[in-house]
């Protein structure tokens, strides 16, 4: 379980094919200080499973399904990723329950400023829109976000200049994937 407030924006060192698995290898400073074998990372929202740890070195094992389902299969040498470590019980929940279980991918279709805030407006499937909720949360890329506007298949989130500086979503702008969870009071909510 993890909470959506990103700890780290770190880099991907890289990413190698080997049969259907996947190798992620991952440049990290603060959230491969304490990581063990075996520990839930959250890397861009998907919650994978440390599979070798070294100093400001993670490395994690996609499967086919993983890599075809999020943007993690997209992901080249160099390109930033949002990390955060699983929430500890008695520790302060800042943003929403997160799973790390992506829900669809979204693609970004605007990145403007309006009345002074950046503003990012996601195109979600069809199917998904029964899960969002007006002022509710989600989970974009591993951030907790709270959906401002939603018409048509299209929901909108501000972004914070503390959010857009410390995440990828300095990096994204339009047609870019991101990973989507709906927030789980949503989802069961249904």
């Amino acid at each position: 379980m993890f909470t959506g407030i990103i700890e780290e924006l770190a880099a991907v060192k890289s990413v190698n094919r080997r049969g259907n698995i996947t190798n992620l290898s991952v440049q990290a400073d603060k959230c491969a200080e304490d990581t063990k074998i075996g520990d839930s990372i959250s890397v861009n929202g998907v919650c994978l499973t440390a599979v070798k740890t070294g100093k400001n070195l993670l490395n994690f094992e996609l499967l086919d399904e993983t890599a075809r389902l999020t943007n993690l299969g997209r992901l080249k040498a160099g390109e930033k990723l949002n990390l955060e470590r699983a929430l500890k019980i008695g520790d302060r929940l800042s943003g929403h329950f997160v799973t790390g279980h992506i829900d669809c991918l979204g693609i970004i279709r605007n990145k403007t400023h309006l009345l002074g805030n950046l503003c990012f407006e996601i195109a979600i499937p069809q199917e998904f829109l029964k899960f969002i909720v007006s002022k509710g949360s989600i989970a974009v890329d591993g951030i907790s976000l709270t959906i401002v506007n939603i018409r048509s298949n299209i929901f909108s989130v501000y972004i914070i200049p503390h959010t857009i500086q410390n995440t990828t979503l300095n990096f994204k702008g339009p047609s870019d994937c991101v990973n989507i969870e709906f927030d789980i009071l949503a989802k069961y909510h249904q």
